[in-house]
């Protein structure tokens, strides 16, 4: 099953909010002037840099300057996220920082959820020769509680909301995650560009955060469709006053049939669809012509209010057990199926292909 171990990481000397960001694929134009202007070593400067050769050149040179450090021995790393949800909830996500071995998703090992486009793994392909180097963590979920317990000394970072401890060696999580299947949540493109990357290459490791899906801080939220030049997404439904009393209505309806909010200028209604169907499913069935997705659901409904499109479908959110099941016998979801709330933060650890 899943080989995960540990690894040496690089990291920075001094490292601090400025060097951080949020995962390459939710990275804006705006906000990248922002990060890539917020300091010059930003760990954008690599993730974001459009010539690959520019990113592999900017690495070697930090490294030579003792921007970055390597870590002399292995470890694994336990780290813990604070985060107020779209919900309004303040919860800590806890997750074990590792190096996971790739290998095709055949092998059942690594269990995809969502469908991938064959553009972005071109480019963290290109990334990923030039660096030799995973420069972002992606995000794992495993059933069962951690073969881990959080470490009662100091944190080895802190940043404004995250905390990290090095925890020296294995610590029998190589044995716990050898009879385990893990689940990607966020990063699927970034798993199938290293398994290119070892097909090529030889070099089969990428960095991983792992988190428990019992862990009491795991947030699973709905990533909302909107139309635009779209006015035949028209299903019939039972109509509403009001769009709190349709998703009053949805949270009401079993889990085990699709159903959703259709939200259209004229009318609120509550769509439902099939047994045994998602509710990603359901509206998936109107192809993604004019499709654009937001996790904010009143972001969704004022676009339709003021005519920048033509309706929005809000959706609940997936159940893990749901996305696992799905998994296990080989059937994807519609891309951003799940939102998994926060994004975890690159800068923090990096990890060399040969760790």
């Amino acid at each position: 099953m899943a080989d995960v171990r540990p690894f040496r990481a690089v990291r920075y000397a001094r490292p601090t909010d400025a060097v951080t960001t949020p995962p390459y694929d939710v990275i804006d134009l705006d906000q990248r002037r922002e990060l890539l202007a917020r300091d010059p070593h930003n760990i954008a400067h690599l993730t974001l840099e459009p010539d690959p050769a520019i990113a592999g050149t900017q690495l070697r040179q930090w490294l030579a300057d003792g921007v970055l450090v390597r870590d002399e021995t292995p470890a694994v790393w336990w780290l813990e996220q604070d985060f107020v949800g779209p919900d309004g909830v303040r919860r800590s996500r806890h997750g074990i920082v590792a190096s996971l071995g790739v290998e095709p998703y055949a092998t059942g090992a690594v269990l995809p959820h969502e469908r991938t486009h064959p553009g972005p793994i071109e480019g963290r392909l290109a990334l990923l020769r030039a660096t030799r180097t995973q420069l972002e963590p992606i995000f794992l979920l495993y059933e069962d509680p951690p073969p881990i317990e959080a470490p009662r000394w100091a944190p080895e970072m802190q940043l404004a909301d995250v905390r990290l401890w090095r925890i020296d060696g294995d610590h029998g999580v190589h044995e716990f995650f050898a009879d385990r299947q893990v689940l990607i949540a966020d990063g699927h493109h970034r798993y199938e560009t290293a398994v290119a990357f070892a097909a090529e290459d030889g070099a089969d490791r990428i960095l991983a955060v792992l988190v428990s899906a019992t862990d009491p801080g795991l947030a699973v939220f709905p990533t909302h469709r909107v139309f635009v030049g779209r006015p035949d997404v028209d299903p019939p439904g039972e109509p509403f006053a009001s769009v709190g009393d349709a998703l009053g209505a949805l949270d009401e309806e079993p889990a085990a049939r699709s159903a959703a909010v259709l939200v259209r200028a004229d009318e609120i209604r509550l769509v439902r669809g099939g047994a045994g169907e998602l509710d990603v499913e359901l509206v998936d069935r109107f192809g993604h012509g004019g499709l654009s997705y937001t996790p904010d659901g009143g972001e969704a409904v004022r676009r339709v209010a003021s005519g920048e499109a033509d309706s929005a479908f809000l959706l609940r959110p997936l159940r893990v057990a749901d996305v696992f099941a799905r998994a296990r016998i080989g059937k994807t979801m519609p891309p951003k199926a799940t939102y998994f709330f926060p994004k975890l933060l690159s800068g923090l650890l990096l990890q060399p292909v040969d760790a």
